[in-house]
């Protein structure tokens, strides 16, 4: 792929020594509990931008545990095969995998050769003998105690999966077609040796699965790859169209075909190279309460019932390693993939509307709870139809409260900015936009009904034409010639401070 600057990751492991190779890998020597611990290890050394954790004797373990993989942008974005500045480039490949445009001739075909490559790539490669296979548990041999299962929070009743890849087809499909299959992470409460709640939200494509399996009163086949190589796990996150399957796009961000071999027990593939792969049933009608559990809004979700989980199969590779990570208030792993996230879907937004500049989704906010937009402007009113396309047309924002919209010249990222066009271009009696009883996240706790709740827009862009009947300000600024000249005094100017002296 033309994209990709990194070689491909074939599992895990080759993304690690990666990591390791530069200092982005930490062993952690010292004994630390599953239960809390590992949690606030891996919290401080998210905060502080530090490296993805191996934690050699996590108490009680029976292998490695790795934490924090995706702590950081960079990391994120190597996991994608690029380095953070190549994450435009790829933003654009799933643009026009989304809408490819009609071709225009030979030489538009030939620049689109790297397209060609891409839908080649997700056809996967069939492994007879597949490392996630190497060590088998059946039957009554099954017992998820032997995991390094983290309990992350004071107050939660259980240990918790939290990056299991879970994989699932629809009951009309053939076992071996990857094309209507779906990846989701949906978290998993262990209740026994062989049983887990699924906890997936009724719009997710694990959930839509399994409606269409109880329908037919009958138990749906499961898998659960933990540790799967980078370009699987971040496909599973990524917001890909329904169409789309999250395995094939593997290929297509690793460049080459994904490997998958047959499960054990259960009439489905799995990923080939994965650490551990549980195979089982979720229940057509057995549920059980599930949480609380801290979630990506800092709170404890209250407890509901979920459906059950019978695991058949745990299988492994020789030498596991078992892969978590732990959710709660921003800043957490969750957060910092969004933050990627975000810049990969620019392309695609901006092709419903060319007029944004760019697009910011706080980490702070839930990253997805509040939105700040940058327009190119040119009529009036403009600011409230972005409003309106983005909350009506992009399904990403349908649980977005509240979407700032500023003027191209105001940098989205920085709070400081968008403050000062909130104070300087925007009227309360006019410039805001309110809406009643639309759909909202459930575990938002601030909305008056579940589910159901308001939206506030904000336009703190210039006004124009009929949107004001008073002349506009003129922004402060230093003619250029100015600025050129105390540039090239500067160094003679503050040679005494160096590098703290304020331009």
């Amino acid at each position: 792929m033309s994209f990709r600057t990194l070689p491909p990751f074939r599992d895990l492991r080759a993304f690690l020594s990666h990591l390791e190779a530069r200092r982005q890998l930490a062993r952690v020597g010292e004994p630390v509990s599953l239960v809390h611990e590992m949690t606030e290890v891996h919290r401080r050394v998210l905060l502080a931008g530090g490296p993805a954790l191996r934690f050699d004797r996590a108490a009680g373990a029976a292998m490695p545990v790795i934490a924090n993989l995706f702590g950081t942008a960079e990391r994120v974005a190597a996991g994608f095969g690029v380095k953070p500045e190549g994450i435009g480039e790829l933003g654009e490949l799933l643009a026009g995998l989304r809408e490819p445009a009609p071709l225009d001739g030979l030489r538009d075909a030939l620049a689109r050769w790297p397209f060609v490559r891409a839908a080649l790539a997700t056809r996967p490669d069939r492994q007879a003998r597949p490392e996630c296979q190497q060590e088998r548990r059946l039957g009554a041999d099954v017992d998820l105690g032997q995991l390094p299962i983290q309990t992350c929070w004071p107050g939660e009743p259980a240990p918790l999966i939290t990056w299991p890849l879970v994989i699932t087809r629809t009951p009309d499909s053939e076992d071996d077609d990857t094309a209507r299959m779906n990846i989701g992470v949906y978290r998993m409460q262990v209740l026994g040796k062989d049983r887990a709640i699924m906890r997936w939200l009724a719009h997710r494509g694990g959930a839509a699965h399994h409606r269409a399996w109880a329908a037919q009163a009958k138990d749906m086949p499961v898998a659960v790859a933990i540790g799967a190589d980078p370009a699987t796990i971040l496909s599973a996150v990524l917001p890909l169209p329904e169409t789309v399957s999250e395995l094939r796009f593997s290929g297509v961000l690793r460049g080459e075909r994904p490997r998958v071999a047959p499960a054990l027990t259960i009439p489905l593939l799995v990923p080939a190279e994965a650490e551990i792969v549980l195979e089982g049933f979720v229940s057509a009608t057995e549920t059980a309460p599930e949480g609380p559990y801290g979630d990506h809004t800092g709170y404890y979700n209250s407890v509901e019932s979920f459906p059950v989980m019978r695991v058949t199969a745990i299988t492994t590779r020789r030498d596991p390693l078992y892969l978590t990570t732990f959710t709660g208030k921003p800043p957490d792993e969750p957060s910092v993939i969004g933050a990627v996230l975000n810049d990969l879907a620019l392309p695609t937004i901006r092709r419903q509307m060319p007029e944004i500049a760019d697009l910011w989704l706080p980490p702070e906010a839930c990253s997805y709870r509040t939105a700040i937009v940058a327009i190119r402007k040119s009529y009036p009113g403009q600011a409230r139809r972005v409003m309106m396309g983005l909350w009506g047309m992009l399904p990403q924002f349908n649980y977005t409260k509240m979407i700032i919209v500023v003027d191209e010249d105001i940098d989205v990222r920085d709070w400081k900015e968008v403050a000062w066009a909130m104070a300087t271009r925007m009227d309360a009696s006019r410039d805001l936009l309110r809406l009643e009883s639309t759909p909202i996240d459930y575990l938002d706790f601030a909305s008056p009904e579940a589910g159901l709740g308001g939206k506030l827009g904000l336009d703190a862009t210039r006004k124009i034409g009929a949107e004001t009947k008073r002349e506009w300000g003129r922004v402060l600024s230093m003619a250029p010639d100015v600025q050129r000249k105390v540039d090239a005094l500067w160094p003679r100017l503050f040679r005494d401070l160096g590098e703290g002296g304020a331009r």
